[in-house]
């Protein structure tokens, strides 16, 4: 029987492998030529380092999110709403980090990916701080 929670997990893989492709497609332009303006110039310069950073960021923060994830004693109900709403979130903040420069918006978002793993952490020990 699967791990519960690996769909919200391979829904992050999936955004991360997405990042992968946008990151190849910003790319090309200004590496293989494909894509160019007619000046030569590349129509992705301005999101590219974003959809870079944003690539980035999927490797921080969400490596304790799959740590949570993976040692959920009885992950149910609770660890489910917690790891979707990471995920949810973390569409919106790459959506937020790539198409706009609103920083005071991104980080709210973060937030809420924040809190949901920090959520995920508390009821991944609280067993364990009952005994």
């Amino acid at each position: 029987m699967p791990h519960p929670l690996i769909l919200p997990m391979a829904a992050h893989v999936a955004l991360a492998a997405t990042l992968y492709v946008l990151l190849t497609v910003a790319r090309a332009p200004a590496i293989w030529g494909i894509g160019r303006r007619a000046d030569g110039s590349n129509p992705w310069a301005k999101v590219e380092p974003r959809i870079s950073a944003n690539l980035s960021n999927q490797f921080e923060w969400p490596l304790l999110f799959y740590v949570a994830c993976l040692l959920q004693p009885n992950p149910g109900s609770a660890a489910f709403a917690l790891a979707w709403i990471f995920v949810l979130g973390r569409l919106a903040h790459s959506a937020v980090q790539i198409l706009t420069t609103n920083v005071r918006l991104r980080g709210a978002v973060f937030t809420v990916n924040f809190l949901a793993v920090l959520g995920l952490w508390v009821i991944t020990l609280w067993p364990m701080c009952q005994r």
